[in-house]
C-alpha cells in the first residue's frame, strides 16, 4: 500500500471518531437537529474510512493466480459503499427534518462551546480534505478521490449548520431548513459518487484525451507506421488498453515482436495504465 494513502486513511479515521464525539456533545448541549444530522454524517464517515483503508490496501496487492490482473476493483467497490451510506444518511436526515417541522421546532441553546466545536470541525475537515485530494491525484486512487469529495461536503455541511445556529433566534425554522438542505445535498453527492464508481466497475471507456495520448505514444515508437484501433476500459481504478499497431509487412517476426514489446512498455509506463495488449498488423 502507498505509505501516504495508508497514513491518510488512518488519520481520517481518527479525525472522524473525534468529530463524531464532539458533534454529539454539541448536539446534546444545543438541541440542534442540524448538529445532530452533522454528527450522524460523521458516524457514517467512520464506517467509510474503514472501508477506504481496506480498499486501498487490497487494491495495492500484487496480481496472483486467482486475480491475474490485480485487485484494482476494490477501490470502486469502496466508493460504491460510500454512495450507499450517503443515500441512507441523506434519507434519514430528511425524514428527521420533516418530522421536526410537523411536530414543531424546539428552542436551540447557543453557547461558545457549541460554536467552537463547529468551527474546529470545519477547519479539521478542510485540512483533511486537501490532504486526500493531493494524495488521490498522486496515486490515481478513486477511493481516495471519493473520500475527498465526502470530506469537502462535510466542510460545506458543517458551515451550513454553523449559519443555522448563529441565526436560529431570528429565524426559528432555519435549523430545520439547514438539516433538510444537508439531507438533499448528501443524497445528491451519494448519487454522483455511486454513478462514477459503477462506471469503473462496469469497465467504462476513459476520456478521449487519454485515448488520444495512448495513440500518440504508440506512434512515437520508431518502427510503428500507424495505429488503426484503440480499445480502452477501466479495470477498477486503472486502465487496460488494447491497441493495433501497423508495421512494415517485410519486418520479420522477431523484430515485430520486439517492437510490440517496446510499445507495451511505453504505454504501461503511463501513470493510469496497468496493462497494454498490442496487436501487430503488417501493411
Amino acid at each position: 500500500m502507498e505509505k501516504k494513502a495508508k497514513t491518510a486513511t488512518i488519520v481520517g479515521l481518527i479525525v472522524n471518531i473525534f468529530l463524531f464525539i464532539i458533534k454529539v456533545i454539541a448536539a446534546v448541549m444545543s438541541g440542534s437537529l442540524g448538529i445532530l444530522s452533522d454528527a450522524l454524517n460523521s458516524f457514517t464517515d467512520i464506517i467509510t474510512s474503514i472501508a477506504i483503508f481496506i480498499a486501498v490496501k487490497v487494491s495495492n496487492k500484487k496480481a496472483d493466480q486467482g486475480h491475474p490482473f490485480g485487485h484494482h476493483r476494490a477501490e470502486p467497490l469502496a466508493g460504491l459503499l460510500i454512495a450507499i451510506m450517503a443515500g441512507i444518511l441523506g434519507f434519514e436526515i430528511l425524514k428527521r427534518a420533516i418530522v421536526s417541522m410537523i411536530k414543531g421546532v424546539e428552542v436551540i441553546e447557543v453557547n461558545y462551546i457549541v460554536l467552537i466545536i463547529l468551527i474546529v470541525s470545519i477547519v479539521i475537515k478542510l485540512l483533511v480534505a486537501l490532504q486526500f485530494r493531493s494524495i488521490a491525484k498522486k496515486i490515481n486512487s478513486h477511493a481516495m478521490s471519493a473520500s475527498y469529495i465526502d470530506y469537502r461536503n462535510d466542510v460545506m455541511v458543517t458551515s451550513l449548520v454553523l449559519l443555522g445556529i448563529l441565526f436560529s433566534k431570528q429565524l426559528p425554522l432555519l435549523d430545520t431548513a439547514v438539516a433538510s438542505l444537508i439531507g438533499v445535498y448528501i443524497l445528491y453527492s451519494g448519487y454522483i459518487i455511486g454513478m462514477r464508481n459503477i462506471e469503473y466497475l462496469m469497465g467504462s471507456c476513459p476520456d478521449k484525451e487519454t485515448v488520444r495520448e495512448v495513440g500518440e505514444i504508440a506512434l512515437a515508437v520508431k518502427g510503428v507506421k500507424g495505429v488503426n484501433e484503440i480499445n480502452a476500459h477501466y479495470v477498477g481504478n486503472f486502465i487496460h488498453v488494447e491497441i493495433h499497431i501497423e508495421v512494415d509487412k517485410h519486418m520479420n517476426t522477431k523484430k515485430s515482436h520486439h517492437l510490440s514489446k517496446l510499445v507495451q512498455w511505453q504505454l504501461e509506463s503511463m501513470e493510469n495504465i496497468n496493462k497494454a495488449f498490442i496487436h501487430v498488423d503488417p501493411i
